[in-house]
């Protein structure tokens, strides 16, 4: 009897003793092991997805130049956009001629001639463009940034211009050996003539007529702290602060995690990254960024690179913009706020590693059952409101958006024509 009490007393102590090792190893309740990969960062399962480049490179907006100062505007996903870019990126350009900007009127070229316009924001660096166009390796702008690419042909030569817009704004870059035809940009135009009619003044292009959006409301998600967190940080060495504004940090002695509660937001920083090995350039910046994404909360919905801030200095910003929206009436970015941060994700590279990441905690789950077509105004009644806002400044850009609020059923996202003004600011209109 005794000899049975003492095994089992035994049986028990054996146990005890390796549920505790199993409590030390995983530190459960939070699941966390000591034991780490060799990897330093974690990668959090069920977060966002990963993409290519090729998949966040394209222009934001197409143009069809049909002549006689008529013009009409396709935006990304939609029909005629995804024909003419898919096209487009099958064609072979090489043979490049630099001019100065400043030499050919090109808001006459615009209005005369026939032909199409690609806009790609901020610039996207050459070495990235020719990862998605057949572009020929050239000494001569490989190291360029290019913010527009403009094709048109001309009534009295038979023969089809390229031209590649640097971002920096005073040079410009013909493509001399293009194998595109005057049938060819013919052919592309004319996908625009039954379209929504725009007319170019000062600069930007306004639509005649109403133009037609989806607005909706996105179900939603909320990354954790914790799913963050342990994309950084070894939790065995973690430091929690509590700041005064409510925002909770989070650090290792070098890096730090700055999570805005009230807000959704992130900010991790990492000062002291040591500089990648090799040569680093704007174009593998970019791809650096990228990959970082795909490691660290990857892509929630359709994204486009629409800054490239710092491009051949030492430290570099990059700003991948999110889009909404696909089909008849095409994708449209969200636009960022300072009240309301959603929308885009913000690198901070210095010499090709990251020092600097930002993003939203917001995640899209699917669409709300609200959807319905809204019509943002065209015409004389657009023009009233623009007349209005150039009294602040020079209006550079306009283009329609959607402006995202966060509410109890979800991200509403309402349909708004939005203004970027020659001082830098950017203006919704009522």
């Amino acid at each position: 009897m005794r000899e049975k009490i003492k095994s089992t007393a035994l049986v028990l102590l054996v146990i005890c003793s390796l549920v505790q090792s199993y409590f030390l190893i995983y530190r459960l309740p939070g699941n966390d092991p000591v034991v780490k990969t060799v990897n330093n960062y974690v990668k959090t399962e069920n977060m966002g997805t990963e993409l290519e480049a090729d998949e966040l490179l394209y222009p934001s907006q197409i143009t069809v130049h049909l002549g006689n100062n008529r013009h009409t505007v396709f935006y990304p996903e939609s029909t005629f956009y995804n024909l003419i870019y898919s096209r487009l990126k099958g064609r072979q350009f090489d043979g490049f001629q630099r001019y100065p900007v400043q030499n050919i009127n090109w808001s006459e070229i615009r209005g005369d001639q026939i032909g199409l316009e690609l806009e790609f924001g901020k610039g996207v660096p050459v070495e990235l463009l020719q990862k998605v166009m057949q572009i020929a390796k050239d000494p001569l702008f490989e190291g360029e940034s290019i913010s527009r690419l403009l094709i048109f042909s001309t009534e009295t030569e038979d023969q089809v211009r390229v031209f590649f817009f640097s971002s920096r704004g005073d040079v410009v870059y013909e493509a001399t050996k293009a194998d595109l035809t005057v049938q060819d940009v013919k052919q592309q135009s004319d996908f625009g003539k039954d379209w929504v009619s725009y007319t170019m003044e000062n600069g930007y292009y306004i639509p005649e007529q109403p133009i037609e959006m989806v607005e909706t409301t996105l179900l939603t998600g909320l990354f954790s702290t914790e799913q963050m967190q342990s994309m950084f940080f070894d939790p065995s060495i973690t430091r929690y602060i509590r700041e005064k504004d409510g925002s909770e940090i989070y650090t290792d002695g070098r890096r730090s995690l700055q999570v805005r509660q009230g807000r959704n937001w992130i900010n991790y920083t990492d000062p002291a990254a040591a500089a990648v090995a090799g040569e680093s350039s704007p174009g593998r910046n970019v791809l650096s960024a990228i990959d970082f994404v795909n490691q660290h909360g990857g892509w929630n919905g359709k994204y486009r690179l629409d800054q490239n801030e710092g491009a051949g200095a030492e430290s570099q910003t990059v700003v991948f913009q999110q889009y909404y929206g696909s089909g008849q009436y095409g994708a449209f970015p969200i636009i960022d706020q300072s009240t309301f941060h959603y929308g885009m994700i913000s690198l901070e590279l210095r010499q090709g590693t990251i020092t600097g990441y930002e993003r939203s905690l917001i995640y899209s789950i699917g669409d709300g059952s609200d959807k319905k077509v809204v019509q943002l105004a065209g015409g004389e009644k657009l023009r009233k409101k623009l007349e209005l806002l150039s009294q602040e400044s020079v209006i550079k850009r306009l283009y329609p958006a959607y402006l995202p609020s966060l509410g109890e059923e979800g991200l509403k996202l309402t349909p708004m024509w939005v203004a970027e003004l020659q001082n830098g600011a950017t203006r919704i209109l009522p």
